[in-house]
């Protein structure tokens, strides 16, 4: 019971959320948005994730291993991975089109879910066993909700 209502709190926050950018911050996965009431809110991605549009992956976690070609050896540091050409050419995306949360799952091993339009699908898979934070959902200065849920 208790994670059905974690759910439904996870999804009132973004649900009608506006997806603003893609980034990272050091190996934690970031996606932005425009809450609803004007809000920041935040996911924090820690585990494996992909961000799937009509069921092609636009952008993966693992993308962070990847140098872009020619980047040198502090590639990561400087973001010049795959990572961080593909999320600057997603965000770039979004910015035009200002796509809004349309859908919000959250799985019973934590699998969270996010749908926005036009057919964009963000897809967190936690892969520790342990108690390891995988990802957060967050408002600046608000409520924080993340799996498992006794790390946040």
């Amino acid at each position: 019971m208790a994670a059905d209502v974690r759910a439904d709190e996870i999804a009132g926050i973004l649900t009608g959320a506006v997806v603003r950018s893609v980034g990272r911050a050091a190996d934690m996965g970031v996606v932005e948005f425009d809450g609803p009431r004007g809000e920041t809110v935040m996911i924090h991605l820690q585990c494996p994730f992909r961000i799937v549009q009509d069921g092609t992956i636009l952008l993966g976690s693992a993308d962070m291993r990847h140098a872009q070609k020619g980047a040198g050896p502090r590639a990561f540091d400087e973001f010049r991975m795959i990572y961080d050409a593909r999320a600057a050419k997603l965000s770039a995306i979004l910015g035009e089109l200002r796509p809004s949360v349309v859908g919000v799952g959250v799985g019973e091993a934590g699998e969270l879910t996010v749908t926005w339009e036009p057919a964009f699908r963000l897809v967190a898979f936690p892969d520790c066993s342990g108690q390891i934070e995988a990802w957060r959902v967050l408002v600046r200065g608000g409520p924080h909700h993340g799996f498992p849920p006794d790390t946040v």
